[in-house]
Formats: structure tokens, C-alpha cells, sequence
């Protein structure tokens, strides 16, 4: 088919050309004049061959009929003259061997059908002198055995071209050095976005189930002595799930943004350290005795850096209660130009925390976006993360 289509495409030029043939052999046109028309006809016959679509087009049918993985030409990307003058090559080619295909196809396929009709006592009114296909006048007989000879012979020679084209598209029709980079970074950004998302789904929603989990195990254990702390473990399980839902919506939100590049529905803005006070609260429901020291000026922090860093404090706090032991030290301080975060908590026995290996890694990461600095690990029988963060001032006025 991909052969065909090549003929087919070709019979335009071949018309064309023997146009121009008749008018060349008529002496009453002048042979500068001939000679001119032919000069403009050949540029214009030469210009769809270099075309940025003509080589997307070539791409699409390598991919459908012949099954090569080309990638898709970045839409908006300048092609450079190697890469045409590749495409063009692959499509002169093309042209060619489609052309001679349907060519030997159109001869062939007669001399064949009018020899096995003979044979089969069909009476297709052909004399023996009479003069049928390329072959010329005369011996039918021999001319449908070369036509039955040129079939075979054309089937393998259209599966021959065929893997040949296969094999030779990936060169000819292969992406440039710069749309090979345009789609490296097409996919770096996908994968910074996809991994953008999975840290917020997994420090705001893992953060909401670590502090319920642990609130309905303090109210499931305290439900018949203290019914009181037990009602108020499961207000704030329904608070802090209704939070989740927002957070889970927001990032749904963010995910939709992506997959189709519209701007996403209103949903519920993401939690800077304003709320500290209230995640330091909801992680003391839960059972987990926090102390807090907060120094500096928290609001006037780049939105970036305040939003960041409160999932910072969140996912420390999130790993004290899975994984640590004792009462956590929080601290939050806001000197000269940058935003500190230290979180200490006692260790589990003498191992460090396990299973969150994937919370720091999302840490570390958001740090390292903000060309800030994160340590984490033991020190004696404490777990230690520290963070700090590029913070300047944003102006005001």
C-alpha cells in the first residue's frame, strides 16, 4: 500500500512530464520558450517535495503503513535544511519506486488476465496478431506468461521495497538534533509535572490519613472512659477529611490543567505556613505532643517559599508521627534572606524511621528546586531534618 500510495502520488508528474514532452517534440513552439516553461514547471514540481507538511504527511504514512515508530514533528518547530533536504530525498525516492511499481502493476496485470482467460476457454476476442501491453504485436501466449512472470516478479519486489523503506525511513525521515532535544524536554517537563503532582498528593492527602488514622485510634481506645476526647477525635477526623477532599481537589484540578492545558476549575488554595498554627494543632490532636518555636515574620515570605515550606513541616511531621517516638521539636525561623525549618523527634528503638524513604525524597526535592539545602538522618537517639530555603523579601507598596 505504502508503494501504491507512492504511484499514485507520482502520477501527477508523470502526466506533467509527458505534457511537456508533446510540447518539447511540437516544432511550432519556439525551444526558449519550451525551454522556459520547462524551467518553471520543474521548480514548481520540486517545491511540495520540500515542505514541512509534505515530510509530516510522509511520517503519518511510514507510521500507518509501515509500521515505523517515527515521532511526531513538534508542531511550530523550524525544520532545518539537512532535515528537508533528507525528507525530500526520501520523497523523490518514494515517488520513484511507487511510480514504476504502479507502472509494472497497470502492464502487468492485462497480459495475465487475458492469458488465464485464454486458458480457462474464455473468449476475450484477442487474435493471435493482435497487439496487447508493453511487449508489443504478436505471441500473446508469451506475452501473458511475462505478465504472469512480472506479477510474481512484482510481489516480491513490493515486499523487498517495502522492508527497505522500513529500514531506510528512521534515517530519512528521523527527527533532527534539535527536534530530538525539543522532545527530550517535552518529556523532562512531564515528568516534572507528574512527579510535581505525586508529592503534593502525597504530602497533603498522606498527611490528612496519617492524623486521622491516629485520631481514630486514640478515640477507639478512649471511647468508653473518655467519650468527650473520643467526640472530639472524630470532629477533627471529619475536619481534617474535609481538608483532604480540598487538597485532593485542588490537585485533580492541577492534573486536568495538564492533561488538556486549560486553566483548571477554582479550587481550594494551597496551604502556606499562615496555617502552621493549625497544622501544629490538628498533628497535637492526633496524639502527637508537639513543641513549636516560631521566630521572624512568616507573611511577608515569597508565596513560592511559605507554600513550600509548609509542606515541609507537614511531611516532618507527618514521618515523627508513623515512624518517630516522643514529643517532636519544631522550630521555624525567618533570618536575613532565607527560611529555616528544623524538626527533631526521638527515634523508634534504635533504628531511624522506616518506610519514608519517599517523604524525604519530596522533601529534598522541593528544597533542591529552591536551591535551598536539606539534612536528614540520626544524630545519637534523635532524627534530625533540617531545612533551609532561599527567602527574600517580596516587595510591597
Amino acid at each position: 500500500m505504502f508503494l501504491l500510495l507512492g504511484g499514485v502520488l507520482a502520477l501527477p508528474y508523470a502526466l506533467l512530464a509527458a505534457a511537456f514532452a508533446q510540447l518539447l517534440g511540437n516544432d511550432d513552439v519556439p525551444r526558449p520558450v519550451g525551454a522556459g516553461l520547462l524551467l518553471v514547471a520543474a521548480v514548481l514540481a520540486a517545491v511540495p517535495v520540500f515542505l514541512a507538511g509534505s515530510r509530516a504527511l510522509e511520517i503519518v504514512a511510514a507510521r500507518a503503513l509501515l509500521a515505523v515508530d517515527l515521532p511526531e514533528p513538534a508542531p511550530g518547530h523550524r525544520i532545518d535544511r539537512e532535515t528537508r533536504l533528507r525528507a525530500a530525498l526520501w520523497i523523490a525516492l518514494h515517488l520513484l519506486t511507487g511510480g514504476l511499481v504502479l507502472f509494472a502493476a497497470i502492464s502487468a496485470f492485462p497480459m495475465a488476465l487475458v492469458f488465464l482467460a485464454g486458458l480457462a476457454g474464455v473468449d476475450t476476442g484477442a487474435a493471435p496478431d493482435d497487439g496487447f501491453g508493453p511487449l508489443g504485436p504478436g505471441h500473446p501466449v508469451a506475452a501473458g506468461l511475462a505478465g504472469l512472470a512480472l506479477l510474481v516478479a512484482l510481489g516480491y519486489a513490493v515486499a523487498g521495497l517495502g522492508a527497505l523503506a522500513a529500514s531506510m525511513a528512521p534515517v530519512l525521515l528521523g527527527p533532527a538534533q534539535a527536534e530530538r532535544i525539543a522532545a527530550l524536554e517535552a518529556r523532562s517537563a512531564r515528568l516534572a509535572e507528574r512527579n510535581r503532582l505525586a508529592r503534593e498528593l502525597h504530602d497533603s492527602v498522606g498527611h490528612a490519613l496519617t492524623v486521622a488514622t491516629l485520631q481514630a485510634g486514640a478515640a477507639r481506645e478512649l471511647l468508653d472512659t473518655d467519650p468527650k476526647f473520643a467526640r472530639r477525635a472524630l470532629r477533627a477526623i471529619e475536619e481534617t477529611s474535609r481538608r483532604a477532599m480540598d487538597d485532593l481537589d485542588h490537585v485533580l484540578g492541577l492534573l486536568r490543567e495538564t492533561e488538556d492545558g486549560r486553566a483548571p476549575a477554582p479550587t481550594a488554595p494551597q496551604a502556606t505556613l499562615d496555617g502552621l498554627d493549625r497544622l501544629v494543632a490538628d498533628t497535637r490532636a492526633a496524639g502527637l505532643t508537639v513543641e513549636s518555636q516560631v521566630s521572624g515574620a512568616l507573611r511577608g515570605l515569597p508565596a513560592v517559599v511559605s507554600r513550600e515550606g509548609y509542606r515541609i513541616v507537614q511531611e516532618g511531621l507527618t514521618n515523627a508521627a508513623r515512624h518517630g517516638r516522643g514529643p517532636v521539636r519544631l522550630r521555624v525561623a525567618v533570618p536575613d534572606g532565607r527560611l529555616e525549618i528544623e524538626l527533631v523527634n526521638g527515634l523508634p528503638g534504635t533504628t531511624g524511621p522506616g518506610g519514608g524513604g519517599r517523604g524525604l525524597d519530596g522533601m529534598r526535592e522541593r528544597v533542591l528546586l529552591l536551591g535551598g539545602q536539606l539534612t536528614a538522618g540520626p544524630e545519637g537517639d534523635r532524627w534530625r531534618v533540617r531545612a533551609t530555603l532561599p527567602a527574600p523579601r517580596e516587595e510591597t507598596g
